[in-house]
């Protein structure tokens, strides 16, 4: 018989329900710290069984049962408020709304949104409801506390010759390819400006760069003075201090949530050939190129004025606003 953790009977104030993966958990649990509840908040990975893994959100028989004994036992004492993120916290938020939860569902659930209280929906996506929010990208906690956090926490990198530039990697997606050919052509940019700065580059990858371009770039960039992350192997991932310190951002084009958070900091942001991205993302980044947050990446990466592009905390004002928190 499933052991049932304490935790599972306490009525905490505000849940947040993801599958784990982490651009859905970094969503939900932006929101979560937007809001700014008192007392305990429960952060659930939710781990479906069969059929409802497939099905979700859409509800089954004893769909109640979808994510194990824990949560089913815990559904008996709800939170004031339940943040889904992705099929499965859909599916979980759904659950809750039926036990007195005021819920909010990130991401377009797939089916009609009045099913939640709030539905947070990416303006590229296109959804539209009385109870719809559109954001412009993915929420994301970064704004100037967050950043200040990141510079204290990544201090020597103000010992590094300016311009800063970060350059954040991702890869392959089902909108775009960033592959060992596009990262060749991004670095022969980036070494055109740096010979003609100088500076320094701050570079990390993500889960989804493939070893193909983490091999080359290991050396590429070998006397450069900067900072070069590839996993776990190199340390502490320095993302946050790449965004606290960088001069410029530099992203390749496939990833919705890292150009999203680039863009809430205050210096300029060159995405790699946005051209080569397609469907609903693409719509995101001709919208940037328009309201001039971002550039496409050139051989000069020239500064420019920017205004962050921050959703997170007037998406929490209109949850507030509308839920009567």
């Amino acid at each position: 018989m499933e052991q049932i953790p304490a935790f599972a009977l306490d009525s905490a104030r505000l849940w947040t329900l993801t599958d784990g993966n982490a651009g859905n958990l970094r969503q939900a649990e932006a929101l979560a710290r937007a809001l700014k509840f008192d007392g305990s908040a429960k952060h659930w990975k939710l781990a479906p069984h069969a059929p409802w893994r497939w099905w979700a959100p859409r509800l089954g028989p004893a769909a109640g049962h979808a994510f194990g004994t824990a949560f089913a036992h815990a559904l008996a004492v709800p939170p004031q408020v339940a943040i889904g993120c992705g099929r499965q916290g859909a599916l979980a938020t759904r659950l809750l709304r039926r036990q007195g939860a005021k819920t909010v569902q990130i991401l377009d659930p797939r089916i009609d949104p009045h099913h939640w209280d709030l539905v947070i929906a990416p303006e590229h996506d296109g959804l539209q409801g009385r109870n719809v929010v559109q954001v412009q990208g993915s929420l994301n906690p970064v704004d100037d506390a967050w950043l200040m956090e990141a510079r204290q926490r990544f201090a020597t990198f103000a010992d590094l010759p300016q311009p800063r530039t970060a350059v954040l990697l991702g890869g392959n997606s089902a909108h775009a390819r960033f592959d060992r050919g596009a990262f060749e052509v991004l670095a022969a940019k980036l070494e055109v400006a740096l010979a003609r700065e100088g500076g320094s580059l701050l570079v990390t990858t993500s889960r989804r760069t493939s070893e193909k371009v983490i091999a080359p770039l290991r050396h590429r960039f070998i006397e450069t003075p900067g900072v070069v992350w590839c996993g776990e192997a190199d340390g502490e991932n320095p993302y946050a201090g790449l965004l606290a310190w960088a001069d410029r951002i530099v992203c390749s084009p496939d990833s919705v949530n890292m150009i999203s958070e680039a863009c809430a900091t205050r210096v300029p942001v060159h995405v790699f050939d946005p051209a080569r991205v397609r469907g609903r993302p693409r719509r995101f980044l001709d919208a940037l190129l328009r309201s001039g947050r971002i550039r496409a990446v050139d051989g000069a990466l020239a500064n420019f004025d920017v205004e962050p592009l921050r959703e997170t905390a007037r998406v929490a004002a209109i949850v507030r606003e509308r839920l009567a928190l």
